[in-house]
């Protein structure tokens, strides 16, 4: 049995997608002509992956419950290194 390609692999095949005029012309200022399909391409797997990883939270929520808002916080202090305790240590 043969699998699909993963988001962003296999071949290029063009397709036909409708967008508002306003749309368009924001797209060709930012990419010009030549770069339109990459970008809307880069888009839509950056869109696939929010998808994909939402799916996982509320998986991971259904089984295990609803995250703590205080710890995610707290680990966010943590990656940014602006804990409370840091600062208050020295």
């Amino acid at each position: 049995m043969a699998t699909s390609p993963a988001p962003g692999e296999g071949p290029v095949r063009p397709v036909s997608v409708s967008l508002h005029e306003g749309t368009i012309a924001a797209l060709r200022e930012r990419t010009g002509k030549r770069g339109m399909s990459a970008y809307v391409e880069a888009l839509i797997q950056r869109q696939l992956e929010r998808d994909r990883l939402r799916e996982l939270i509320e998986d991971a929520e259904a089984q295990h419950g609803p995250v703590d808002q205080a710890a995610v916080e707290a680990k966010r202090a943590v990656l940014r290194g602006s804990t409370a305790g840091s600062a208050d240590a020295a």
